[in-house]
């Protein structure tokens, strides 16, 4: 497997005063690509370095910053818009992952890129919220019926709510993976737990961690999983010194709700790919993982995980993301829904090509 330069700099920032002109030049393609030069330009202002850099160097990284931070406050603005479009049904939406983390200010927000606003209310309040929304101006994105059938029979997410004004996508959730899928979730005990916060909710530390955890290793799209990954390393590291019993109630909450498997790729590869300092005792308390499974996961999500970008990636790269990505819908789908979807997917993906070539 190849080295890769963005990772040594996130477990190291102070080396980034080392590198050649060359090396940079590497160093931010990669950052890019892993929607990560944000975050890596305020990791090297942290350690102090950024004036001893190169002009080039530095207009490069303020780019960053600038685009983050012009995020961030369009983010902070979606979620009083959000708030105000459901104020009237008395539904106070629990926000997750990146609008959470703006919300509540916390350490994975600085340097952040964001794709999306993300939010989640109980199931039998959906319906409800999401005619709110539309009334408020949001629009649902144009989808075949298949889709439609897709996201409201099986996924713990509606079709995704397209703002007319701001055109920022909304995803609607009433849980955090689908009813059909081979984990079983307990998400009234993440409802019963949020914390409510200026007119809204969002999680428990704890559940926002395991959230993440099951967002990154549940999840077949991992062309941004080393962001979805440095998010978690900051959460590991900010909740770990700030929450007393943190990483004892961790373990147990991850027992009782069910997801006690995502949080092991989390703590493996949080430790194995960024160095994150989790205890020991954390680490011999989590399951016992077969040696085959353990040495194939390694195999492919140390692949999968590093930026997408050709530098990254070795021979057996493509194979990795592929036999995830089948994975995820395993994880999500039962075997007799799964193989039509796939097929169905295959299908049009070599229709949507061809059109294309045609055109």
């Amino acid at each position: 497997m190849k080295a890769c330069l963005l990772q040594k700099v996130l477990i190291a920032p102070e080396t980034a005063i080392t590198l050649s002109a060359t090396e940079w030049d590497l160093l931010i393609r990669q950052a890019r690509h892993a929607f990560l030069l944000a975050r890596l330009s305020y990791l090297i202002d942290k350690v102090g370095i950024t004036e001893q850099l190169s002009e080039a160097v530095q207009r490069h990284l303020r780019s960053g910053k600038v685009l983050s931070n012009k995020q961030k406050t369009a983010v902070k603005w979606e979620t009083e818009c959000i708030k105000k479009a459901l104020v009237t049904t008395n539904i106070k939406p629990v926000f997750l992952k990146g609008g959470a983390y703006v919300y509540q200010d916390l350490p994975p927000m600085h340097g952040r890129i964001f794709s999306d606003v993300d939010i989640m209310v109980r199931k039998k309040d959906l319906e409800l919220a999401e005619r709110a929304l539309i009334l408020n101006g949001w629009i649902r994105k144009a989808l075949t019926k298949y889709d439609q059938t897709y996201y409201r029979e099986w996924m713990h997410e509606l079709p995704p709510l397209i703002s007319r004004k701001r055109q920022t996508v909304l995803d609607l959730h009433h849980t955090i993976l689908p009813p059909t899928a081979r984990i079983t979730v307990n998400t009234e005990k993440l409802f019963e737990n949020a914390r409510e916060c200026d007119g809204a909710y969002i999680l428990a530390p704890i559940d926002m961690v395991l959230h993440s955890a099951t967002h990154l290793f549940c999840d077949g799209e991992l062309e941004h999983g080393m962001r979805d990954l440095v998010d978690l390393d900051a959460l590991f590291r900010h909740f770990g010194q700030q929450e007393t019993g943190f990483w004892r109630n961790l373990i147990e909450r991850a027992g009782e709700v069910g997801l006690t498997l995502p949080l092991f790729y989390a703590v493996h590869f949080s430790k194995r790919l960024l160095e994150t300092p989790i205890p020991d005792d954390v680490v011999n308390k989590l399951p016992v993982m077969s040696p085959l499974k353990k040495k194939g996961m390694d195999f492919l999500l140390s692949r999968a995980l590093l930026p997408d970008h050709v530098s990254c990636e070795d021979r057996f790269t493509d194979l990795a993301r592929w036999v995830l990505y089948v994975r995820s819908h395993y994880l999500r789908m039962p075997f007799y829904l799964l193989v039509p979807h796939l097929i169905r997917k295959a299908w049009k993906r070599r229709f949507d090509s061809e059109k294309d070539t045609a055109q």
